[in-house]
């Protein structure tokens, strides 16, 4: 038992020095986008977002090497330990963070780039009428909400924010919102996207367009009187 012990205990103390070094960019970008997290320790041992990561890093190497078999293997058993589908052959740069995860699927011709926020429930597919590149581009700083759904061989431009449940079938420019079903596009002043992750003052079109009927009808109403 005590040899099982520390047997255990080294492979512990390995794993983290290993995700510590390999992840070190992943796990900053945990630190500074979630508020619950309470250090390296927890989000290596308890992170599921990251633990997907490694193991889709794992797959791909293998997918890399041309080891036929394995890449899918490993991204099955990853899916069936933390609810992340990750395919090998997507291509994601550093910094991803996937918060909490569970449902989240990134397709196999999907490119992500650096520092780029998944939430849960979030799927990067195809439409199911394509060839070849079928699945999206996120650039960088991108922040997708829980449960979004972006969809065939798009673009979505730098630091742009797309919201929870929404469902994007077209190009979105960058520093920008995006809202609804299907997703509608609106200017965030212009601003960059706050990767701190602020869903409580995202712009919505409708309601935009909706206070702007409303302040013509009492200037009308105003007129008329």
């Amino acid at each position: 038992m005590i040899s099982f012990l520390v047997n255990l205990g080294i492979i512990l103390l390995l794993w983290y020095f290993f995700v510590t070094i390999k992840f070190s960019d992943e796990i900053k970008s945990a630190k500074d986008r979630d508020p619950a997290a309470a250090g390296s320790l927890q989000i290596v041992f308890l992170y599921s977002g990251l633990h997907a990561i490694v193991f889709y890093r794992v797959a791909r190497i293998f997918l890399k090497q041309g080891i036929p078999f394995a890449p899918r293997l490993i991204s099955q058993f990853s899916r069936f330990l933390t609810g992340i589908e990750i395919h090998p052959g997507a291509k994601i740069d550093k910094g991803l963070f996937i918060d909490h995860g569970t449902g989240v699927v990134i397709g196999e011709t999907t490119i992500i780039g650096k520092n780029v926020t998944l939430f849960q429930g979030v799927t990067l597919g195809g439409t199911g009428k394509e060839t070849g590149k079928r699945h999206p581009t996120l650039g960088d700083s991108i922040v997708v909400g829980a449960g979004a759904k972006i969809l065939g061989n798009i673009k979505i431009g730098n630091n742009s924010y797309i919201g929870a449940n929404a469902v994007v079938l077209k190009e979105v420019p960058a520093n920008t919102t995006v809202v609804g079903v299907p997703g509608r596009v609106t200017k965030q002043d212009g601003k960059k996207i706050d990767r701190l992750m602020d869903h409580v003052h995202v712009l919505d079109p409708v309601m935009e367009q909706m206070e702007e009927l409303k302040k013509k009808i009492l200037e009308l109403e105003k007129k008329l009187k």
